[in-house]
């Protein structure tokens, strides 16, 4: 008989607002306490101490717009932020610092959240929607340099970009973007060529989330329809549908696979969140805690497996982390 699902390990409560998205900080070489970012409908970004289960500091740097984008850009002092201001913001949070040190104006009005590679020691490039509808830019941080802009070819009507995620095979190798389109389709790019190498359509509705696992060449996405689309990359460059997964119920907001490639999370229009098993997307668990829209995913990057924790973000102002699956 399978188990029960598990309860919440805790629950992170203060944030006042609908959390729109995390991001967990639990590497680095000394052995910190590990933290999770939130950002919120408030504008707040919130980094909770996950010792305490209390937030350490509160950041406000989004004129109390929404923010729907956290990440770090190597260790936890460094931090860029996204929000409904249109400007995404690089913060130096190093000796107790809130502060601020540099922001790009966006100019976009969706909720496409950036997506960030790094290149190469202190270079990152970052994908982000640009002001015109279709169009996908790629800047090179922290000098803000514009490397291209993603342009579909005309007449294409892909509508605006949805999604992204910036990957690249190992560190010398070409960087390329998949970027998922309110027409439901997702498109492979070559950054450096700017151009596109393949086109799939994978949704009937737009493309809410996708997630990619580049050791495999295989990806996953979801949007407000029943259904998760898997799909793969094969050596011509070319994606193609690997299988369709049927949903309980319509609406996905957030997908991410864990590091480890073994499970994945997905946060559900219908309050919850839902485990697979990656291999062959085997329904593993339904975590069903909040009362609302779960927004947001995402997995801890802690270097004991035992120690790694599931977070979840809801429209209900309320986070709840998981440990699940640890052992596998």
């Amino acid at each position: 008989m399978a188990l029960p699902p598990p309860d919440p390990q805790f629950v992170l409560r203060g944030t006042n607002a609908a959390v729109h998205t995390l991001h967990f900080s639990c590497g680095g070489p000394d052995p910190d306490i590990p933290v999770l970012f939130s950002g919120s409908e408030s504008g707040f970004i919130h980094v909770w101490n996950l010792k305490t289960h209390r937030v350490d500091t509160a950041l406000d740097g989004h004129g109390r717009k929404s923010v729907y984008c956290v990440g770090t850009m190597g260790g936890k002092d460094r931090l860029l932020s996204q929000g409904r201001d249109q400007r995404i913001c690089l913060w130096d949070l190093a000796e107790g610092r809130t502060s601020v040190t540099d922001s790009v104006f966006t100019e976009h009005v969706g909720f496409c959240r950036c997506s960030l590679l790094k290149v190469a020691q202190g270079r990152w490039l970052m994908a982000m929607a640009a002001r015109s509808l279709e169009e996908v830019q790629i800047l090179e941080l922290p000098s803000k340099t514009s490397v291209c802009t993603l342009k579909p070819e005309v007449g294409a009507k892909l509508g605006m970009p949805m999604c992204l995620k910036l990957w690249q095979l190992n560190c010398g190798s070409q960087p390329v973007l998949l970027a998922g389109y309110e027409d439901g389709s997702v498109i492979l790019w070559n950054v450096s060529m700017g151009k596109a190498l393949s086109q799939l359509d994978c949704h009937q509705e737009p493309v809410m989330s996708l997630d990619f696992d580049s050791e495999k060449a295989k990806g996953i996405s979801g949007s407000s329809e029943k259904v998760l689309s898997i799909w793969s990359l094969n050596e011509q460059q070319n994606l193609q549908v690997y299988k369709t997964h049927e949903l309980v119920n319509a609406g996905i907001s957030d997908i991410t696979i864990r590091p480890d490639k073994k499970i994945l999370a997905t946060a559900g229009w219908d309050h919850r969140v839902r485990i697979f098993g990656w291999k062959k997307l085997k329904p593993l668990a339904v975590l069903d805690y909040h009362t609302a829209t779960v927004h947001c995913v995402s997995f801890s990057d802690h270097r004991n497996p035992r120690e790694r924790l599931l977070a979840a973000g809801s429209k209900d102002h309320r986070i709840s982390v998981w440990s699940i699956y640890t052992q596998t």
